[in-house]
């Protein structure tokens, strides 16, 4: 039998970076364990933040992925929509990217990603407010 399951985490505000949220999606849909086929879609409700799915294991990546982001959207170029402060517009930059959303299968009750693979908030803002996710299952029950 189909199944459709939906949620919203709010996740407290963040540093700027890239910060590992698989664990908190897992935890907001417990029905993933009682799903024997389907797919997790994971959407952010904001425009100065984003998602991804990329390397999990080596904190080094986070870094890196920040010091690349910060070269390509430079903060000190002139732009015009910067009325909430000089890193507003390159962290909609960013986010649009990176992208709003991801989504990963499942099989037997678990999420399908690859052994070095974990959800990522990215958070492009300096003074990051709250985050909303919204996590949505769908699948066939075991």
């Amino acid at each position: 039998m189909t199944h459709w399951h939906q949620t919203s985490i709010r996740l407290h505000p963040h540093p700027r970076g890239f910060h590992l949220i698989t664990s908190s999606v897992e935890q907001a849909m417990p029905q993933i364990a009682s799903t024997a086929i389907g797919l997790l879609h994971v959407f952010i409700q904001h425009t100065s933040a984003s998602l991804t799915i990329n390397e999990n294991a080596d904190p080094d990546v986070r870094t890196d992925f920040e010091t690349v982001f910060d070269r390509m959207v430079p903060e000190d170029q002139p732009l015009v929509h910067t009325i909430e402060g000089p890193d507003d517009m390159p962290a909609h930059i960013k986010a649009s990217l990176l992208g709003s959303s991801v989504s990963v299968p499942i099989r037997d009750g678990r999420l399908q990603l690859g052994t070095w693979q974990g959800i990522y908030l990215c958070e492009h803002r300096d003074q990051a407010t709250p985050r909303t996710i919204v996590i949505t299952l769908m699948g066939a029950t075991k």
